[in-house]
């Protein structure tokens, strides 16, 4: 059984790194070394994948948003070893017509008798092929 000691100091990692994963990393020591991540167009394991993706997100987010953020709501147990948290992704793109991205997801994350995240599941509020739409969406002026 895992401690609520160790639940509750993970969320509090979460809840700091999360709303700033476009600008800065994340702290890895929550993760096990095989973490498994899924969300609506990746799917992989290991940590060094889950540091690349992070990596990924934060020189894309620089190159394509003028502006990206992260906003967490909620960060909290669902279980013994269980946590959620709830977020919305918004931007504006590095295009012309200033398009807005925007949708929310719900993370699930798995912790193991070890106290380390070891599975982490994320869905969107829509498919990503709608998401994608909103990129050749006029913004606002």
């Amino acid at each position: 059984m895992i401690e609520q000691e160790r639940i509750d100091e993970i969320i509090q990692t979460l809840k700091q790194d999360l709303p700033t994963l476009f600008e800065k990393d994340i702290t890895y020591d929550i993760y096990s070394s095989d973490i498994f991540f899924k969300d609506p167009v990746n799917t992989f394991k290991w940590k060094f994948n889950y540091r690349i993706i992070f990596w990924t997100l934060r020189f894309h987010g620089k190159l394509f948003f003028t502006e990206l953020f992260f906003d967490l709501h909620k960060v909290y147990p669902k279980d013994e070893s269980t946590i959620l948290a709830e977020w919305t992704v918004r931007g504006t793109l590095r295009v012309p017509w200033k398009a807005q991205l925007f949708f929310n997801g719900t993370s699930t994350y798995s912790v193991n008798s070890e106290g380390l995240i070891n599975n982490h599941l994320d869905t969107w509020d829509r498919p990503p092929g709608e998401i994608l739409k909103q990129f050749f969406q006029r913004g606002e002026s």
